[in-house]
């Protein structure tokens, strides 16, 4: 194994980490995952040995490669790597992280620039998924400079235009993997979906809240994390991924009424902690159940039927971009929205 890799650490959206080179990881996922915790650093609450940044969102990676998939430019493999535990989950993807795949694949040569923009066609290999990410680059050269402002990240920057294709069943091959729009777990009304990643959706007040505490007001609550997790657990069951206690997935989030002008609130768990922004695979879950008559995002929005779907969650907005087939039934073709990735640093990683 090598003791040192290439890299370029990136703000993807609301997230940060490194992206690395497929061709330079090994090809095997537990030798794989044995890099990538001591490139983080995993096993210690500041991951001081390595760059990851002591917190969730800042403890992820996008490894970037060439596709043989004749749909995709590149493959892009997401890892979650644990900050205090010795843990590697490849199940989830990252809408963040993958908002700094496609400059990373023009920055690294992966795909040619055109000009003013460059369309890159992602194949997700953690969902074998495909998302076209369209970016800035004027005169062939990637551009982070622009006025679009996210949400969740500190300046503005670039757009990039991010369109997931064939959102449903990305883990489990069903929209609805239990069969049904709405389940009951500890007599507690959920819906279970799969829509870019497996989510377990939850009317706030049914848990005692509101909705609308912060995150570390959530996080403090270990009485409700507790119960977050055992309903999560069994959701896992009746989606047909087993046990889930050592995987994130599925994700559990909690609703309410909108209160800023948008259409639905959110607090989105992570899994075990309220994230400080929103994921953007678990917005394309709740934007998809906020359409389908009978979820429990629906009875929550007055927008149903709309084309866009502004979610609020603790750091501001994300609006949605759905695109549906009216010839059928819970049938979304495509799911856009606008992303900003941030190059921080280029170099070298030396491994312990």
């Amino acid at each position: 194994m090598s003791q040192s890799i290439s890299c370029i650490i990136m703000r993807g959206g609301t997230s940060r980490g490194p992206y690395l080179k497929l061709s330079e990881l090994p090809a095997n996922r537990d030798d794989c995952a044995l890099m990538l915790q001591k490139i983080m650093g995993s096993g210690h609450e500041l991951q001081l040995d390595g760059i990851g940044g002591g917190n969730s969102l800042t403890s992820k990676v996008a490894m970037v490669g060439v596709s043989t998939d004749p749909a995709a430019d590149v493959d892009y493999l997401f890892a979650q790597v644990g900050v205090k535990e010795h843990s590697v989950d490849f199940s989830p993807n990252c809408g963040n992280m993958l908002a700094g795949v496609a400059p990373f694949a023009i920055e690294t040569g992966l795909v040619a620039a055109g000009s003013p923009v460059t369309l890159v066609r992602i194949r997700n290999l953690n969902t074998n998924k495909i998302i076209h990410a369209q970016v800035a680059t004027p005169n062939g050269k990637i551009s982070y400079e622009g006025d679009a402002l996210i949400s969740g990240a500190p300046n503005p920057a670039a757009p990039i235009k991010l369109t997931f294709l064939d959102v449903q069943g990305a883990k489990t091959g069903r929209l609805f993997p239990t069969g049904r729009v709405t389940d009951t777990i500890d007599d507690i009304a959920v819906t279970c979906i799969d829509a870019a990643t497996p989510c377990v959706l939850i009317r706030a007040r049914d848990l005692g809240k509101t909705g609308y505490e912060s995150p570390a007001e959530l996080d403090q609550d270990t009485v409700l994390l507790a119960r977050i997790e055992h309903i999560r657990r069994q959701a896992g069951q009746l989606m047909g991924m087993g046990d889930v206690s050592n995987q994130v997935i599925p994700k559990p989030v909690l609703l309410a009424p909108a209160r800023h002008g948008g259409d639905i609130h959110a607090r989105y768990f992570v899994p075990h902690s309220c994230h400080k922004a929103l994921a953007v695979t678990g917005s394309i879950a709740i934007a998809t159940a906020c359409g389908i008559e009978g979820s429990v995002a629906s009875g929550l929005t007055p927008a149903s039927a709309a084309a866009t779907i502004s979610i609020e969650h603790p750091s501001g907005m994300l609006e949605l971009e759905i695109n549906k087939n009216d010839d059928e039934e819970h049938s979304i073709t495509a799911v856009s929205l606008i992303r900003t990735a941030r190059k921080i640093l280029s170099g070298t990683i030396f491994l312990p």
